[in-house]
């Protein structure tokens, strides 16, 4: 069962013109085609902590929202602040050199899902209960929701010239990102498979990791514009390397999970946007 807090086109007709059906047939999950590519994507994220599918998203569709995202970039609301990799305070009770004590740098711009155009490509995809039962087949969950969030459901990140997303952990089981547009130079999202556990936290390992005492263990994910991935970080550390070069990083971030009222706390909507998500009562 899958659901949402937001209407929606329930099938292809909705956003046939974004996927590429015939590669990845999300419409249809039940016929041999389907089931082979759940099953594909499920064999990926077991190996390897990562899905990735290229060409998910149709080149006209790439098109179409980076010149969205370039008529938005003005209204972003552009973040740059030091955290530590857990986004948990500094622990003072530890070494300077413990992982709990390094600060790491991250810069980006985020353009909030209400900003996004109803009929914009990739809203119309997100927006299909199409996608979302298709995520939470490859996922094995019974339940999975779109986000009740009006900001942060589906936003649009920008990376420009000196910006980054420093290392850290996802403190949610899964994320979904769709890549529209790589920078001249940098700008990779490189990662660190299975680095610590639910058992084992592995400081040593991640401060290895941090220094840049084990370079072997980095791994790059596949980015190019119209890739969907799928990528399990609450264990994987990882980061977006600085910009280089006027193009910027162009992505979205799909925001689901199991529960149907699922939206950001005040503090982490002002940080992200600049502004609280508006109360449920309130749209």
């Amino acid at each position: 069962m899958t659901s949402s807090a937001h209407s929606a086109p329930a099938t292809a007709a909705g956003y046939a013109d974004v996927v590429d059906l015939e590669t990845y047939p999300i419409d249809d999950l039940d016929g041999p085609e389907g089931r082979a590519l759940v099953e594909s994507c499920r064999s990926q994220l077991e190996e390897t902590g990562v899905c990735t599918l290229p060409g998910f998203v149709r080149d006209e569709a790439i098109t179409e929202m980076i010149r969205i995202a370039e008529d938005l970039i003005p209204r972003a609301w552009r973040s740059d602040q030091r955290h530590t990799i857990y986004f948990e305070p500094v622990d003072a009770e530890v070494d300077p050199g413990h992982p709990r004590a390094h600060t790491v740098r991250s810069a980006k711009d985020g353009i909030a899902y209400d900003l996004i155009p109803a009929d914009a490509p990739v809203r119309r995809m997100y927006e299909s209960d199409d996608l979302t039962r298709f995520i939470a087949a490859v996922l094995g969950k019974t339940v999975l929701y779109r986000s009740a969030d009006p900001l942060d459901a589906m936003q649009i990140t920008a990376f420009h010239e000196g910006q980054e997303l420093g290392w850290h952990f996802d403190n949610s089981e899964f994320s979904m990102t769709l890549m529209y547009q790589q920078p001249e130079a940098g700008g990779e999202f490189v990662y660190v498979p299975r680095l610590r556990s639910a058992e084992e936290e592995n400081y040593e390992g991640v401060r290895r990791v941090l220094h840049e005492e084990d370079t072997a263990s980095l791994r790059t994910l596949p980015s190019a514009p119209g890739t969907l991935a799928f990528f399990r970080g609450q264990h994987a550390l990882h980061r977006v390397t600085e910009v280089q070069g006027e193009t910027p990083r162009l992505n979205t971030v799909l925001t689901y999970g199991e529960r149907p009222d699922m939206r950001l706390r005040d503090l982490t909507s002002e940080l992200f946007y600049g502004r609280r998500s508006p109360a449920p009562d309130a749209r």
